[in-house]
């Protein structure tokens, strides 16, 4: 994972997108975000649980912790304005 956007990728991950900052859209813009897909069983929280440059990152990163990445979704982040 890249760190010269002067943001640390990990330190997002469990915040939710909407409440990222200006600074950290910024920062991370272009790289991909997992989010649980929501089914009427589950009602996922949306935060985000896995973060990568792109979405096969976030698949192993999620796998590495026991969780099935089939069960997400994963959308790239984008520059604020």
């Amino acid at each position: 994972m890249i760190l010269n956007s002067g943001v640390d990728p990990r330190k997002v991950v469990g915040s939710y997108p909407e409440r990222l900052s200006v600074k950290q859209l910024r920062g991370l813009a272009g790289y991909v975000v997992a989010l649980e897909l929501y089914t009427p069983e589950t009602v996922p929280v949306r935060r985000i649980e896995a973060i990568g440059e792109t979405a096969e990152e976030c698949m192993a990163e999620l796998a590495g912790r026991g969780l099935e990445p089939r069960q997400f979704e994963y959308s790239m982040l984008k520059a604020p304005y």
